[in-house]
């Protein structure tokens, strides 16, 4: 694709390539959980929000003076751990995933990698101990129950832009769809399943994409199972998606006095 994803109110819109950013009218910082998630799960089209380590907001400074939160990336852990040995070469304690990366449709094009620069810096900054990051690329549009595009596929443009490295394809899956394209997060009935925490936050999402509503004293099991079975899912085959990797020298911070004396003197 040609063009640069963009999103506001769960619409995607797109900015021609090599669009040039001002840089003295941004600035980026780690942002509150609270702030990154209202941001997410307003703006990007799944409205869903991943268990977070680490969040970075890029600020647009607007021409009445004030700095506008106009995008958000989110560094996570993955649903699948493992992916970090398998496609980083890393412990699964020592990597993360580029999780979510959300900009509105007013940021220039090239704020793109501009951005994703200086949130790996804050990333390294917040949590030195982690050497690589993962994030993939998803290849399969999502359609309505109507057949209307609500997210096209795409191959990690901008991740290949920023010197990603191409590290294989996950696992191919079957994907439960709710009328509307969204993904009914695997994730989400696990918390609902087993009575985890946020499974209230997980049934309140599951509604939402269309589900029916619990009966009164079913468990959560069962409610599973029966929601499942009787929402208005469609159930489509994955190919997988596009993995990429990024490798980042560890930060070893000193721990003790004489540590701090010895890294000086170095």
């Amino acid at each position: 694709m040609s063009a640069c994803q963009r999103w506001r109110e769960g619409r995607d819109s797109y900015r021609p390539q090599g669009e040039p950013i001002d840089p003295r009218r941004y600035g980026v910082e780690v942002v509150t959980e609270a702030a990154a998630k209202a941001f997410v799960t307003g703006h990007h089209y799944s409205r869903s929000y991943p268990a977070a380590v680490c969040r970075v907001g890029l600020y647009e400074t607007t021409r009445a003076g004030r700095a506008e939160l106009v995008g958000v990336a989110v560094f996570g852990v993955p649903i699948q751990p493992a992916s970090l040995r398998v496609h980083a070469g890393c412990a699964p304690a020592e990597g993360t995933e580029l999780a979510r990366f959300v900009l509105l449709d007013r940021v220039p094009a090239n704020g793109e990698t501009w951005f994703l620069a200086r949130a790996f810096r804050l990333l390294r900054q917040e949590k030195p101990h982690v050497c690589a990051v993962l994030a993939y690329s998803d290849p399969m549009a999502r359609t309505t129950a109507e057949g209307i595009v609500v997210k096209p596929g795409h191959v990690g443009t901008i991740y290949r832009a920023f010197n990603g490295h191409r590290a294989g394809t996950s696992s191919p899956r079957t994907l439960i769809l709710a009328p509307d394209g969204r993904v009914v997060s695997g994730r989400m009935l696990t918390k609902l399943r087993q009575g985890d925490k946020g499974a209230a936050y997980a049934y309140r999402a599951l509604l939402d994409l269309g589900a029916p509503p619990r009966h009164l004293g079913e468990g959560d099991a069962a409610y599973v199972s029966r929601a499942l079975a009787e929402g208005p899912w469609r159930r489509v085959r994955h190919p997988g998606n596009l993995a990429y990797t990024w490798s980042l020298p560890a930060i070893r911070r000193p721990e003790t006095p004489a540590q701090l004396f010895l890294e000086g003197m170095g």
